[in-house]
């Protein structure tokens, strides 16, 4: 078995869309990223990257690389389950928070599982919680969110 820690955090912006787990979320603002900034997404692929021992999203999808711009961090997800699969493990559990002020997010969780499901994590293997910041700082300000996220690998 092989374990992971990922986090992700981007500043609101106006004019984007917001993305988390893969569901567009109604609120006049979204993430600002050189994809479409899905933290959770992200926090998850760097929890699985980090079980794998292979550094971090950065060095697999490079924010200076136009390939990605705008990409589907969902479909950045799947090709880092994929990549998991080729190195022998398969995800057995993820388990994730999403920090947010504003909006409320729990309507959403739900959709966010089925669309992760889509990168090739099984079903029922996806927890995810959703808190506040309580006001404070750049979260609680409303200047952003963020997301931690582990994800345990075992072998397939």
């Amino acid at each position: 078995m092989r374990i992971g820690i990922g986090y992700d955090s981007h500043r609101l912006v106006k004019k984007r869309k917001l993305i988390l787990g893969g569901v567009t979320i109604p609120f006049e603002k979204g993430l600002d990223g050189h994809s479409d900034a899905d933290v959770l997404c992200h926090a998850l692929i760097d929890a699985a990257i980090g079980a794998l021992g292979l550094g971090d999203i950065g060095r697999h999808f490079p924010d200076k690389d136009p390939k990605w711009k705008d990409s589907s961090s969902i479909d950045l997800l799947k090709t880092i389950v994929e990549l998991a699969s080729s190195h022998g493990y398969r995800v057995s559990w993820v388990d994730a928070v999403i920090i947010a002020e504003k909006p409320k997010l729990a309507p959403y969780i739900e959709s966010m599982k089925k669309e992760i499901e889509k990168s090739g994590i099984p079903s029922g293997l996806v927890n995810i919680k959703a808190k506040t910041n309580e006001g404070m700082g750049f979260i609680g300000g409303g200047e952003g969110i963020a997301a931690y996220a582990i994800c345990l690998l075992t072998e397939a």
